[in-house]
């Protein structure tokens, strides 16, 4: 970390400011746990240095400095007013991850703290979170942080074991804290609004050629398990009119799937697993397992697309001799940023010379957890390539100067609200 500069340094512009906020992102992605990559799961050895680092600079700008009992870390800038805005997003990552999803947006809230303190710092609280669990991937359940700072979490749930046997609860000893006193993450009762910058994860900004939008929601999502099950037999033997094979019917449905979600406007289907038995090259396949991903910010619009494409599975399957199943997985409903801090956000953009587009997100993050409990909004930073979950994630320096500018105008919009 030594070639990164993390002191305080009065009078630099947006745009320097901008490349040290990358600069950092770069410098956390090395607490890993596995080298060579940027791999940091919920409570990882890792995530005690990236604490350890941004509670310094925390420390720098005159915050107060915790570390909450399922492992957040937060900061509070106080101020005469004693109600605040918290601005957070998370710290840990997916396997093999780029250097800004999920961090970029602790970074840049400090950043944007660090700008405003010289010019006019707002008269209210600014608490900056960096949540320790939202990807789900050490214990196969996300947002464990949103969930324990919304109050959320029971504690039935500590005893739920990760991978290698190891329960959330010992974890969270093991990490030095104490699974007893997870009331200290509940959010504080002066808490007004809530702030998400996160990279947009996908293709739309830049395909639109902007550098950032608001984001007035996060889409509902509906995840089915599918099981088509016909006949396995013999490749060689059984006539084409006396198959009953399960792969060919998946087939014609997995199409289905991707008509009916391109004739539907923001409607997004998918079919990303397929697992084929017995999965031989000789054997006409007798059963397929697959997955159904359906997503829409309007969830009447989600549930009628599920409704239709089960259905479509269902005659397909009865066409051809064969049956179908489909086990629920989740039904997770669309979540609406408040409409006040959205025009706020959208001011703030024309505000700072930059178009208000207002776009959904497609991908799940903290916000849709907190916005139910905390009015909230976010702001999408353009993801080049689309590129996110992999080591080639970026962002341009321009955005996240741009950000920041917008940043400052929102902080001053939210004024009058406080």
């Amino acid at each position: 970390m030594s070639d990164v500069n993390w002191t305080i340094t009065p009078g630099l512009d947006l745009a320097t400011r901008a490349a040290q906020a990358v600069d950092r992102c770069c410098a956390l992605g090395r607490f890993t746990e596995t080298p060579g990559t940027i791999t940091r799961t919920f409570l990882s050895q890792p995530m005690h240095d990236v604490h350890r680092v941004l509670r310094e600079w925390m420390t720098a700008l005159g915050m107060d400095s915790f570390v909450d009992s399922i492992g957040n870390l937060r900061g509070v800038l106080r101020a005469a007013n004693p109600q605040r805005l918290v601005i957070a997003s998370h710290l840990d990552t997916v396997p093999n991850a780029g250097a800004y999803d999920g961090i970029l947006g602790v970074v840049l809230a400090l950043a944007l703290i660090e700008a405003s303190l010289e010019s006019a710092p707002p008269p209210f609280g600014i608490e900056v979170i960096g949540f320790s669990e939202e990807e789900g991937v050490r214990f196969g359940l996300p947002f464990l942080g949103s969930t324990a700072f919304t109050g959320g979490f029971p504690p039935e749930l500590l005893d739920h074991p990760g991978k290698d046997g190891t329960t959330i609860g010992q974890a969270i000893r093991d990490f030095g804290l104490d699974p007893s006193k997870l009331s200290n993450a509940v959010f504080h009762p002066e808490t007004r609004a809530y702030l998400e910058f996160h990279i947009e994860q996908g293709p739309v900004l830049e395909k639109l050629d902007l550098p950032l939008a608001a984001v007035e929601g996060i889409a509902g999502q509906s995840r089915f398990h599918i099981q088509i099950t016909g006949q396995a037999n013999h490749a060689g033997t059984t006539p084409m009119d006396l198959r009953k094979d399960a792969l060919a019917a998946a087939a014609h449905w997995i199409c289905a799937v991707e008509h009916y979600a391109r004739s539907t406007t923001g409607l997004v289907a998918t079919v990303g697993r397929l697992q084929v038995k017995p999965g031989a090259g000789n054997v006409v396949p007798g059963e397929v397992e697959a997955s159904l991903d359906v997503r829409h910010l309007n969830d009447s619009i989600r549930n009628e697309a599920v409704h239709a494409l089960l259905d479509s599975a269902q005659q397909i399957a009865a066409a051809r001799g064969l049956t179908f199943d489909a086990q629920p997985l989740l039904d997770q409903p669309a979540v609406l940023c408040a409409p006040d801090l959205t025009s706020s956000l959208r001011r703030s953009l024309r505000a700072a010379g930059y178009n208000d587009h207002v776009m959904s997100s497609g991908a799940g993050h903290d916000a849709m957890i907190v916005a139910p409990h905390i009015p909230t909004t976010m702001l999408f930073l353009r993801s080049p390539g689309g590129i996110s979950h992999h080591p080639s994630e970026s962002v341009l320096v321009s955005d996240v100067a741009a950000a920041l500018e917008t940043g400052l105008c929102f902080l001053n919009d939210l004024e009058k609200d406080f």
